[in-house]
Protein backbone atom coordinates (compact mmCIF):
# COMPACT_ATOMS: atom_id res chain seq x y z
CA UNK A 1 0.00 0.00 0.00
CA UNK A 2 1.13 3.51 -0.48
CA UNK A 3 1.32 6.27 2.59
CA UNK A 4 -1.52 7.88 1.64
CA UNK A 5 -3.55 4.61 1.09
CA UNK A 6 -2.16 3.34 4.71
CA UNK A 7 -3.15 6.35 5.88
CA UNK A 8 -6.99 6.56 4.73
CA UNK A 9 -7.22 3.17 5.73
CA UNK A 10 -6.07 4.18 9.38
CA UNK A 11 -8.75 6.84 8.80
CA UNK A 12 -11.43 4.56 7.94
CA UNK A 13 -10.92 2.55 10.97
CA UNK A 14 -10.65 5.41 12.88
CA UNK A 15 -14.34 6.13 12.08
CA UNK A 16 -15.20 3.03 12.03
CA UNK A 17 -14.28 3.09 15.89
CA UNK A 18 -15.82 6.10 16.66
CA UNK A 19 -19.18 4.88 15.56
CA UNK A 20 -19.00 2.24 17.11
CA UNK A 21 -20.33 0.78 20.47
CA UNK A 22 -18.15 -2.35 20.59
CA UNK A 23 -14.32 -2.55 21.96
CA UNK A 24 -12.30 -1.30 19.33
CA UNK A 25 -10.16 -4.10 19.09
CA UNK A 26 -13.22 -6.26 18.40
CA UNK A 27 -13.90 -3.64 15.49
CA UNK A 28 -10.31 -3.50 13.70
CA UNK A 29 -10.06 -7.93 14.11
CA UNK A 30 -13.45 -7.47 11.95
CA UNK A 31 -12.29 -4.34 9.53
CA UNK A 32 -9.01 -6.16 8.57
CA UNK A 33 -11.01 -9.38 8.17
CA UNK A 34 -12.99 -8.09 5.42
CA UNK A 35 -9.87 -6.54 3.79
CA UNK A 36 -7.78 -9.40 3.69
CA UNK A 37 -5.85 -7.54 0.12
CA UNK A 38 -3.93 -5.54 3.48
CA UNK A 39 -0.50 -7.31 4.12
CA UNK A 40 0.70 -8.33 7.30
CA UNK A 41 3.31 -5.22 7.37
CA UNK A 42 0.77 -2.39 6.85
CA UNK A 43 -2.03 -3.90 9.05
CA UNK A 44 0.66 -3.55 11.60
CA UNK A 45 1.49 0.13 10.70
CA UNK A 46 -2.22 0.94 10.06
CA UNK A 47 -3.12 -0.77 13.42
CA UNK A 48 -0.24 0.88 15.28
CA UNK A 49 -1.00 4.66 13.86
CA UNK A 50 -4.61 3.97 14.75
CA UNK A 51 -3.85 2.95 18.54
CA UNK A 52 -1.64 5.96 19.03
CA UNK A 53 -4.10 8.30 18.02
CA UNK A 54 -6.75 6.46 20.87
CA UNK A 55 -4.38 6.96 23.36
CA UNK A 56 -4.32 10.98 22.29
CA UNK A 57 -7.80 11.39 21.68
CA UNK A 58 -8.77 14.12 23.81
CA UNK A 59 -5.36 15.84 23.35
CA UNK A 60 -5.81 15.46 19.34
CA UNK A 61 -9.75 16.70 19.51
CA UNK A 62 -8.74 19.86 22.20
CA UNK A 63 -6.11 21.13 20.07
CA UNK A 64 -8.45 21.27 17.07
CA UNK A 65 -10.92 22.84 18.90
CA UNK A 66 -8.93 25.23 20.57
CA UNK A 67 -7.20 25.91 16.65
CA UNK A 68 -10.72 26.32 15.16
CA UNK A 69 -11.70 28.97 18.04
CA UNK A 70 -9.46 31.41 16.25
CA UNK A 71 -9.93 30.58 12.83
CA UNK A 72 -13.39 29.55 12.39
CA UNK A 73 -16.98 31.30 12.83
CA UNK A 74 -18.11 30.96 16.44
CA UNK A 75 -20.90 28.72 15.30
CA UNK A 76 -19.06 26.25 13.32
CA UNK A 77 -16.26 25.18 16.16
CA UNK A 78 -17.51 21.89 17.40
CA UNK A 79 -17.79 20.63 20.26
CA UNK A 80 -14.67 18.46 22.00
CA UNK A 81 -16.53 15.11 21.58
CA UNK A 82 -18.01 16.23 18.01
CA UNK A 83 -14.25 16.66 16.65
CA UNK A 84 -14.18 14.41 13.50
CA UNK A 85 -11.23 11.68 12.90
CA UNK A 86 -10.14 13.34 9.83
CA UNK A 87 -9.68 16.36 12.36
CA UNK A 88 -7.68 14.76 14.82
CA UNK A 89 -5.72 12.42 12.18
CA UNK A 90 -4.55 16.07 11.02
CA UNK A 91 -3.90 17.53 14.46
CA UNK A 92 -1.56 14.00 15.46
CA UNK A 93 -0.10 14.63 12.01
CA UNK A 94 1.09 17.99 12.61
CA UNK A 95 1.46 18.14 16.66
CA UNK A 96 3.15 15.00 16.89
CA UNK A 97 5.13 14.39 13.55
CA UNK A 98 5.68 17.69 12.95
CA UNK A 99 4.55 17.10 9.52
CA UNK A 100 4.73 19.86 6.92
CA UNK A 101 2.10 21.11 4.54
CA UNK A 102 3.88 20.41 1.40
CA UNK A 103 3.53 16.47 3.05
CA UNK A 104 -0.01 16.78 4.28
CA UNK A 105 -0.82 18.27 0.60
CA UNK A 106 0.93 14.88 -0.83
CA UNK A 107 -1.05 12.56 1.32
CA UNK A 108 -4.40 14.21 1.08
CA UNK A 109 -4.02 14.32 -2.68
CA UNK A 110 -7.52 12.78 -3.72
CA UNK A 111 -5.94 9.83 -6.20
CA UNK A 112 -7.82 6.63 -5.07
CA UNK A 113 -7.15 4.94 -2.18
CA UNK A 114 -6.08 8.09 -0.44
CA UNK A 115 -7.75 10.54 1.55
CA UNK A 116 -9.54 13.06 0.31
CA UNK A 117 -8.04 17.07 -1.08
CA UNK A 118 -8.00 19.14 1.69
CA UNK A 119 -10.26 21.67 1.94
CA UNK A 120 -9.45 25.53 2.24
CA UNK A 121 -10.92 25.21 5.94
CA UNK A 122 -8.71 22.73 6.39
CA UNK A 123 -5.91 24.24 5.49
CA UNK A 124 -6.74 27.47 7.69
CA UNK A 125 -6.98 24.68 10.27
CA UNK A 126 -3.26 23.28 9.86
CA UNK A 127 -2.03 27.10 9.87
CA UNK A 128 -3.71 27.79 13.40
CA UNK A 129 -2.19 24.14 14.09
CA UNK A 130 1.19 25.13 13.42
CA UNK A 131 1.37 28.20 15.72
CA UNK A 132 2.81 28.47 18.71
CA UNK A 133 -0.78 29.29 20.38
CA UNK A 134 -1.76 25.65 20.40
CA UNK A 135 1.69 24.05 20.63
CA UNK A 136 2.74 25.66 23.68
CA UNK A 137 -0.82 26.24 24.97
CA UNK A 138 -1.66 24.62 28.97
CA UNK A 139 -3.76 21.60 28.86
CA UNK A 140 -6.53 21.18 30.95
CA UNK A 141 -5.77 18.60 33.22
CA UNK A 142 -8.38 16.37 31.88
CA UNK A 143 -6.89 16.71 28.58
CA UNK A 144 -3.74 16.26 29.81
CA UNK A 145 -3.83 12.92 31.45
CA UNK A 146 -6.46 11.44 28.40
CA UNK A 147 -8.73 11.01 31.33
CA UNK A 148 -12.74 11.73 31.40
CA UNK A 149 -12.64 14.47 34.09
CA UNK A 150 -15.19 13.35 36.41
CA UNK A 151 -12.79 10.50 37.10
CA UNK A 152 -9.62 12.12 37.95
CA UNK A 153 -10.53 13.52 41.56
CA UNK A 154 -11.46 9.74 42.00
CA UNK A 155 -7.80 8.80 41.10
CA UNK A 156 -6.43 11.16 43.10
CA UNK A 157 -8.37 10.38 46.17
CA UNK A 158 -5.89 7.37 46.15
CA UNK A 159 -2.49 8.32 44.34
CA UNK A 160 -2.77 11.63 45.66
CA UNK A 161 0.93 13.26 44.17
CA UNK A 162 1.19 10.24 41.82
CA UNK A 163 -1.57 10.70 40.08
CA UNK A 164 0.17 12.36 36.94
CA UNK A 165 2.47 9.81 36.32
CA UNK A 166 -0.62 7.13 36.95
CA UNK A 167 -2.52 8.70 34.32
CA UNK A 168 0.47 9.19 32.13
CA UNK A 169 1.24 5.17 32.38
CA UNK A 170 -2.66 4.93 31.33
CA UNK A 171 -1.47 6.33 28.19
CA UNK A 172 1.37 4.32 27.38
CA UNK A 173 1.57 1.07 25.09
CA UNK A 174 1.23 -1.94 27.21
CA UNK A 175 3.85 -5.10 27.46
CA UNK A 176 2.94 -8.62 26.55
CA UNK A 177 3.30 -11.07 28.96
CA UNK A 178 2.75 -14.63 29.17
CA UNK A 179 2.37 -17.32 31.82
CA UNK A 180 4.44 -20.25 31.59
CA UNK A 181 2.29 -23.15 32.13
CA UNK A 182 3.88 -25.24 34.86
CA UNK A 183 1.64 -28.50 33.76
CA UNK A 184 3.57 -28.54 30.53
CA UNK A 185 7.25 -26.85 31.32
CA UNK A 186 9.53 -24.88 33.71
CA UNK A 187 10.52 -21.37 32.84
CA UNK A 188 14.02 -22.27 31.53
CA UNK A 189 12.24 -24.64 28.92
CA UNK A 190 10.23 -22.04 27.71
CA UNK A 191 12.62 -19.43 26.91
CA UNK A 192 14.89 -22.04 25.33
CA UNK A 193 11.51 -23.17 23.24
CA UNK A 194 10.85 -19.29 22.54
CA UNK A 195 14.73 -18.43 21.30
CA UNK A 196 14.53 -21.38 18.79
CA UNK A 197 11.57 -19.83 17.36
CA UNK A 198 13.62 -16.14 17.62
CA UNK A 199 11.41 -14.76 20.09
CA UNK A 200 13.21 -12.41 23.25
CA UNK A 201 11.62 -12.38 26.45
CA UNK A 202 12.78 -11.22 29.89
CA UNK A 203 11.70 -12.63 33.41
CA UNK A 204 8.65 -10.63 35.13
CA UNK A 205 8.91 -8.45 38.24
CA UNK A 206 6.69 -9.98 40.44
CA UNK A 207 5.55 -13.38 39.29
CA UNK A 208 8.04 -16.10 39.17
CA UNK A 209 5.94 -17.64 35.91
CA UNK A 210 6.02 -14.01 34.16
CA UNK A 211 7.86 -13.49 30.95
CA UNK A 212 7.78 -10.48 29.16
CA UNK A 213 8.50 -9.85 25.39
CA UNK A 214 10.79 -8.21 23.76
CA UNK A 215 9.62 -6.13 20.83
CA UNK A 216 7.39 -8.17 18.68
CA UNK A 217 6.44 -11.83 17.82
CA UNK A 218 3.23 -13.92 15.84
CA UNK A 219 2.72 -15.90 19.19
CA UNK A 220 0.00 -17.60 18.11
CA UNK A 221 2.16 -19.05 15.62
CA UNK A 222 4.86 -20.61 17.84
CA UNK A 223 5.20 -23.69 18.60
CA UNK A 224 5.57 -22.93 22.26
CA UNK A 225 1.86 -21.28 22.23
CA UNK A 226 -0.05 -24.11 20.15
CA UNK A 227 1.65 -26.72 22.11
CA UNK A 228 0.17 -24.55 25.48
CA UNK A 229 3.59 -23.70 26.97
CA UNK A 230 2.54 -20.34 27.70
CA UNK A 231 -0.40 -17.91 27.79
CA UNK A 232 -0.93 -14.44 27.06
CA UNK A 233 -1.77 -13.33 30.65
CA UNK A 234 -0.75 -9.88 32.33
CA UNK A 235 1.82 -10.02 35.11
CA UNK A 236 -0.66 -8.62 37.32
CA UNK A 237 -3.80 -10.78 36.27
CA UNK A 238 -1.12 -13.52 37.32
CA UNK A 239 -0.39 -12.36 40.65
CA UNK A 240 -4.23 -12.51 40.92
CA UNK A 241 -4.31 -16.03 40.48
CA UNK A 242 -1.33 -17.37 42.33
CA UNK A 243 -2.58 -15.80 45.49
CA UNK A 244 -6.07 -17.70 45.44
CA UNK A 245 -3.27 -20.07 46.66
CA UNK A 246 -5.31 -22.90 45.25
CA UNK A 247 -3.67 -26.38 46.15
CA UNK A 248 -3.44 -29.68 44.71
CA UNK A 249 -6.65 -31.49 46.01
CA UNK A 250 -8.41 -28.58 47.20
CA UNK A 251 -12.36 -27.45 45.76
CA UNK A 252 -11.87 -23.68 44.40
CA UNK A 253 -14.22 -21.68 42.38
CA UNK A 254 -13.32 -19.37 39.82
CA UNK A 255 -17.31 -17.60 40.04
CA UNK A 256 -16.45 -14.94 36.78
CA UNK A 257 -14.43 -16.97 34.80
CA UNK A 258 -14.74 -15.36 31.23
CA UNK A 259 -12.51 -16.74 28.73
CA UNK A 260 -10.60 -18.81 31.14
CA UNK A 261 -7.40 -16.81 31.78
CA UNK A 262 -7.28 -16.98 35.78
CA UNK A 263 -8.81 -20.71 35.41
CA UNK A 264 -5.56 -22.02 33.19
CA UNK A 265 -3.59 -20.34 35.89
CA UNK A 266 -5.53 -21.98 39.05
CA UNK A 267 -5.21 -25.21 37.61
CA UNK A 268 -1.66 -25.48 37.35
CA UNK A 269 -1.84 -24.62 40.45
CA UNK A 270 -3.66 -27.26 41.35
CA UNK A 271 -1.69 -29.47 39.19
CA UNK A 272 -4.98 -30.74 37.89
CA UNK A 273 -5.56 -32.71 41.09
CA UNK A 274 -8.73 -31.22 43.09
CA UNK A 275 -12.19 -29.73 41.68
CA UNK A 276 -11.78 -26.45 40.18
CA UNK A 277 -15.78 -24.91 38.51
CA UNK A 278 -15.40 -22.04 36.55
CA UNK A 279 -18.70 -20.40 35.97
CA UNK A 280 -20.22 -17.62 34.00
CA UNK A 281 -23.12 -15.51 32.92
CA UNK A 282 -22.29 -16.09 29.68
CA UNK A 283 -22.21 -20.18 28.06
CA UNK A 284 -20.29 -18.69 25.22
CA UNK A 285 -17.24 -17.61 26.86
CA UNK A 286 -17.25 -20.32 29.11
CA UNK A 287 -17.55 -22.59 25.76
CA UNK A 288 -14.89 -20.66 23.85
CA UNK A 289 -12.44 -21.62 26.92
CA UNK A 290 -12.82 -24.96 26.10
CA UNK A 291 -9.75 -24.39 23.61
CA UNK A 292 -8.02 -22.99 25.60
CA UNK A 293 -8.04 -25.80 28.44
CA UNK A 294 -7.29 -28.43 26.35
CA UNK A 295 -4.36 -26.66 24.49
CA UNK A 296 -3.18 -25.90 28.43
CA UNK A 297 -3.22 -29.89 28.93
CA UNK A 298 -6.15 -29.02 31.96
CA UNK A 299 -8.41 -31.43 32.95
CA UNK A 300 -9.75 -30.91 36.48
CA UNK A 301 -12.27 -28.00 35.49
CA UNK A 302 -16.00 -28.21 34.93
CA UNK A 303 -17.57 -25.12 33.94
CA UNK A 304 -20.96 -24.14 34.86
CA UNK A 305 -22.90 -21.48 33.10
CA UNK A 306 -24.67 -19.20 35.53
CA UNK A 307 -28.23 -17.22 35.31
CA UNK A 308 -27.19 -14.70 37.61
CA UNK A 309 -24.71 -13.63 40.89
CA UNK A 310 -27.59 -15.33 42.97
CA UNK A 311 -28.61 -19.10 40.81
CA UNK A 312 -29.70 -22.02 42.57
CA UNK A 313 -26.76 -23.78 42.31
CA UNK A 314 -24.75 -21.27 44.69
CA UNK A 315 -27.24 -21.77 47.21
CA UNK A 316 -26.74 -25.67 47.05
CA UNK A 317 -22.84 -24.69 46.98
CA UNK A 318 -22.79 -22.93 50.27
CA UNK A 319 -20.07 -23.96 52.14
CA UNK A 320 -17.95 -26.57 50.49
CA UNK A 321 -15.30 -24.53 48.33
CA UNK A 322 -11.77 -23.81 49.83
CA UNK A 323 -10.89 -20.97 47.31
CA UNK A 324 -13.45 -18.76 45.60
CA UNK A 325 -12.11 -15.77 43.05
CA UNK A 326 -14.23 -13.59 42.44
CA UNK A 327 -12.41 -11.45 39.48
CA UNK A 328 -15.91 -9.08 39.11
CA UNK A 329 -17.20 -7.18 36.63
CA UNK A 330 -15.89 -3.76 36.52
CA UNK A 331 -15.12 -0.53 34.84
CA UNK A 332 -11.92 -1.54 33.48
CA UNK A 333 -9.87 1.75 34.62
CA UNK A 334 -6.91 -0.49 35.30
CA UNK A 335 -6.55 -2.10 31.28
CA UNK A 336 -6.37 1.46 29.74
CA UNK A 337 -3.70 1.56 28.46
CA UNK A 338 -4.63 -1.64 26.48
CA UNK A 339 -8.25 -0.59 25.44
CA UNK A 340 -7.89 3.32 25.29
CA UNK A 341 -11.31 3.49 23.44
CA UNK A 342 -12.74 2.27 26.90
CA UNK A 343 -12.59 5.15 28.80
CA UNK A 344 -14.68 7.49 26.78
CA UNK A 345 -17.47 5.01 26.72
CA UNK A 346 -17.67 4.95 30.30
CA UNK A 347 -20.34 7.25 32.28
CA UNK A 348 -20.43 7.55 36.02
CA UNK A 349 -24.08 6.46 35.67
CA UNK A 350 -21.69 2.76 34.64
CA UNK A 351 -19.76 3.03 37.91
CA UNK A 352 -22.88 3.16 39.86
CA UNK A 353 -24.51 0.53 38.55
CA UNK A 354 -21.27 -1.86 38.69
CA UNK A 355 -20.74 -0.80 42.26
CA UNK A 356 -24.47 -2.31 42.86
CA UNK A 357 -23.59 -5.46 40.68
CA UNK A 358 -20.26 -6.30 42.62
CA UNK A 359 -21.61 -5.87 45.95
CA UNK A 360 -24.00 -8.44 45.22
CA UNK A 361 -21.98 -11.12 43.45
CA UNK A 362 -19.97 -10.51 46.82
CA UNK A 363 -22.59 -11.47 49.08
CA UNK A 364 -23.65 -14.32 46.80
CA UNK A 365 -20.45 -15.96 45.80
CA UNK A 366 -18.73 -15.58 49.28
CA UNK A 367 -21.45 -17.96 50.59
CA UNK A 368 -19.54 -20.71 48.45
CA UNK A 369 -16.84 -20.67 51.27
CA UNK A 370 -15.89 -23.32 53.73
CA UNK A 371 -15.01 -22.19 57.37
CA UNK A 372 -11.27 -21.51 56.91
CA UNK A 373 -11.73 -21.65 53.29
CA UNK A 374 -10.83 -18.21 51.70
CA UNK A 375 -12.99 -15.75 49.26
CA UNK A 376 -10.41 -13.23 46.79
CA UNK A 377 -12.29 -10.61 45.92
CA UNK A 378 -10.51 -8.61 42.70
CA UNK A 379 -10.99 -6.06 39.78
CA UNK A 380 -9.23 -4.04 37.06
CA UNK A 381 -10.21 -1.11 37.95
CA UNK A 382 -8.23 1.82 40.28
CA UNK A 383 -11.26 3.09 41.57
CA UNK A 384 -12.11 3.12 45.61
CA UNK A 385 -15.82 2.39 45.52
CA UNK A 386 -14.57 -0.79 43.24
CA UNK A 387 -11.94 -1.70 45.48
CA UNK A 388 -11.40 -1.28 49.18
CA UNK A 389 -14.61 0.32 49.59
CA UNK A 390 -16.75 -2.36 48.05
CA UNK A 391 -14.56 -5.06 50.54
CA UNK A 392 -15.21 -2.02 53.71
CA UNK A 393 -19.07 -2.75 53.38
CA UNK A 394 -19.28 -6.46 52.73
CA UNK A 395 -17.72 -6.90 56.03
CA UNK A 396 -19.23 -4.45 57.70
CA UNK A 397 -22.52 -6.51 56.39
CA UNK A 398 -20.80 -10.01 56.76
CA UNK A 399 -20.60 -11.76 59.60
CA UNK A 400 -18.29 -14.58 59.85
CA UNK A 401 -15.46 -13.17 57.58
CA UNK A 402 -12.18 -11.48 58.31
CA UNK A 403 -9.29 -9.36 55.44
CA UNK A 404 -6.23 -11.27 55.65
CA UNK A 405 -3.78 -8.67 55.08
CA UNK A 406 -1.88 -9.87 51.15
CA UNK A 407 1.78 -9.75 52.67
CA UNK A 408 0.98 -12.13 54.86
CA UNK A 409 -0.76 -14.87 51.91
CA UNK A 410 2.46 -13.19 49.46
CA UNK A 411 4.77 -14.73 52.18
CA UNK A 412 2.98 -18.03 52.00
CA UNK A 413 2.84 -18.17 47.84
CA UNK A 414 6.01 -16.45 47.49
CA UNK A 415 8.43 -17.12 50.02
CA UNK A 416 10.68 -14.78 51.77
CA UNK A 417 13.31 -13.97 48.39
CA UNK A 418 10.74 -12.25 46.57
CA UNK A 419 9.23 -9.35 48.59
CA UNK A 420 5.81 -7.95 48.85
CA UNK A 421 4.84 -5.40 46.04
CA UNK A 422 2.50 -3.43 48.32
CA UNK A 423 2.21 -2.24 52.18
CA UNK A 424 -1.52 -1.96 52.82
CA UNK A 425 -3.43 -4.80 53.58
CA UNK A 426 -5.00 -5.12 50.16
CA UNK A 427 -3.21 -5.77 47.05
CA UNK A 428 -3.36 -2.72 44.96
CA UNK A 429 -1.31 -2.25 41.47
CA UNK A 430 -0.89 0.34 38.88
CA UNK A 431 1.15 0.87 35.58
CA UNK A 432 3.55 3.00 37.13
CA UNK A 433 4.65 1.85 40.34
CA UNK A 434 4.53 -1.71 39.22
CA UNK A 435 4.59 -1.89 35.47
CA UNK A 436 1.49 -4.42 35.67
CA UNK A 437 -1.99 -3.13 35.05
CA UNK A 438 -3.77 -1.87 36.91
CA UNK A 439 -5.59 -4.49 39.72
CA UNK A 440 -6.99 -4.78 43.17
CA UNK A 441 -7.35 -7.90 45.01
CA UNK A 442 -8.54 -8.63 49.02
CA UNK A 443 -8.50 -11.97 50.60
CA UNK A 444 -11.40 -12.71 52.84
CA UNK A 445 -11.40 -16.06 55.55
CA UNK A 446 -14.49 -17.17 56.73
CA UNK A 447 -14.09 -17.33 60.17
CA UNK A 448 -17.92 -18.42 61.12
CA UNK A 449 -20.25 -20.89 60.96
CA UNK A 450 -20.61 -21.90 57.02
CA UNK A 451 -24.26 -23.19 58.24
CA UNK A 452 -24.89 -19.55 58.05
CA UNK A 453 -24.17 -18.76 54.91
CA UNK A 454 -27.55 -19.35 53.83
CA UNK A 455 -29.28 -16.86 56.22
CA UNK A 456 -26.25 -14.34 55.04
CA UNK A 457 -27.67 -14.30 51.82
CA UNK A 458 -31.45 -12.67 52.68
CA UNK A 459 -32.66 -16.14 51.08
Amino acid sequence: MTPAARLQAALDLLETIALSPRPADGVASEFFRSRRFIGSKDRREIADRVWIMLRHWARAGWQVRHAALSTWPAGDVPEWADVTPRQRLLADLIQREKITLEELESLFNGEKFGPARLRERERSLIRALKSNRVAKADLPDWVAGEMPGWIIPRLRAVYQDRTPEVLESLSVEAPVDLRVNTLKADLETVVERLAEEQVDVAPGTWSPLALRLIGRANLPATAAFRDGLVEVQDEGSQLLALLTDARPGQSVVDFCAGAGGKTLAIAATMQNKGRLVACDVSAGRLERSAVRLKRAGVHNVTRHPLEGERDKWVKRSAGKYDRVLIDAPCSGTGTWRRNPDAKWRLRDQDVRELVVKQASILSSAARLAAVGGRVIYATCSLLPEENERQVEAFLAATPGFRLIPVSDVWAQVFGPDRPCPVDGPMLRLDPAAHGTDGFFAAILERVGDAAAAEGESGE
